[in-house]
């Protein structure tokens, strides 16, 4: 069982941007899709991003098409959200994702494991 740690969280001003990063270690995630997914304070967990074990096709929430980035290092296991132009609505905690098999879609589902989560907290 591999473990997710996620980290690049924090305070940031509207308009700002943030770099997230998630490292699998324990086994490697090579031939597995990755995703983003946040949780806000009183909301249900949703979806952000995804991207293809390739690295070739990634999705996006409505919400965050065109300021976020999702990309993927496969020689270092470890997948990144880049944040840009961050709205006080993006402030939830933020949780990288892998599903429970290879090839398998990023999707609520699906998931077998989970990061801890890292903060994200964007102010007016």
């Amino acid at each position: 069982q591999g473990q997710l740690v996620e980290s690049g969280g924090g305070l940031v001003q509207e308009g700002g941007s943030l770099n997230l990063s998630c490292t699998a270690s324990g086994r490697t995630f090579r031939s597995y899709a990755m995703g983003w997914f946040r949780q806000a304070p009183g909301k249900e967990r949703e979806f952000v991003a995804t991207i293809s074990w390739s690295g070739i096709d990634t999705s996006y929430t409505d919400s965050v098409k065109g300021r976020f980035t999702i990309s993927r290092d496969n020689a270092k296991n470890t997948v990144y959200l880049q944040m840009n132009n961050l709205k006080p609505e993006d402030t939830a905690v933020y949780l990288c994702a892998v599903p429970r098999a290879p090839f398998l879609p990023v999707h609520q589902r699906t998931i077998g494991s989970w990061g801890q989560g890292t903060q994200v907290t964007v102010s007016p």
